[in-house]
């Protein structure tokens, strides 16, 4: 079965060449579970360019993967203690992500999941910085 949700996506990034940079979206999306594995859907619009991102986020205690088609592309996997490397396709390019989580936690309530993501963001394999996602 799927509900209709709230999903309120933050993150903050730390690095020599960021300091503290906060992203936060909140919007409209569609949950379910299968198979002990939750699903997100929901729509991006970035600001200035024409089209929708679609994105799909697939996890559970051991690992997150977020998935988007259309106007960027990509497949980012977190799984704790391992580093996946992935091509992140945007309008402007192509990039190298690399993607080394230290922490997964997801916290499940009757009426909410909270999930948080520890990691060290490389880009073409130079290390970018350490970030949080909630």
């Amino acid at each position: 079965m799927t509900k209709d949700v709230l999903i309120s996506v933050s993150g903050i990034q730390f690095g020599p060449e960021v300091d503290g940079q906060k992203v936060e979206v909140i919007t409209k999306g569609n949950y379910y579970k299968k198979k002990n594995k939750h699903y997100l859907l929901y729509d991006e619009v970035m600001e200035g360019i024409d089209g929708v991102t679609r994105n799909l986020v697939k996890f559970d205690e051991k690992a997150f993967q977020l998935t988007k088609s259309g106007v960027t592309n990509v497949n980012m996997l977190f799984e704790e203690n391992k580093r996946n490397i992935t091509n992140y396709i945007t309008p402007f390019g192509s990039i190298m992500v690399g993607i080394d989580a230290h922490n997964i936690e997801v916290e499940e309530q009757k009426d909410r999941i909270r999930i948080r993501i520890d990691y060290a963001l490389d880009i073409n394999y130079e290390h970018l910085a350490n970030c949080e996602i909630r």
